[in-house]
């Protein structure tokens, strides 16, 4: 069983940055994709950023676009979302996922494996 470890989540004030990090219990994620996701209260779970198993794509939802940067480390098997100039309606809890393929999905039914999320609120 693969198992995702989300960390990185707090409080924070609007134009504030966070990081958060995505660690895999085994190199499972080394070869695939690997995205993040968020949902706030009583909203559908959406698609953030992915990343390919190279690192050499990747895709963004036009709302966090040029604010949000997704790497990975396949050495630490890590996945990195940099958050920066956040905004009060990224407040939600964030997930990492691991992909079924190598490439770097943008829709849920693409992943396989989920974390069980980190909170990032941010105030105005």
């Amino acid at each position: 069983q693969v198992q995702l470890i989300e960390s990185g989540g707090g409080l924070v004030q609007a134009g504030d940055s966070l990081r958060l990090s995505c660690t895999t219990s085994k190199r499972t994620n080394s070869n695939n994709g690997v995205g993040w996701f968020r949902q706030d209260l009583g909203k559908e779970r959406e698609f953030v950023a992915a990343i390919d198993w190279r690192g050499g794509t990747t895709n963004y939802a036009e709302s966090v676009k040029g604010r949000f940067t997704i790497s990975r480390d396949n050495v630490q098997n890590t996945v990195f979302l940099q958050m920066n100039d956040l905004k009060p309606e990224d407040t939600a809890v964030y997930y990492c996922a691991v992909a079924r393929s190598s490439y770097a999905a943008t829709g849920r039914s693409g992943y396989q494996y989920w974390g069980q999320g980190t909170q990032v609120t941010v105030s105005a």
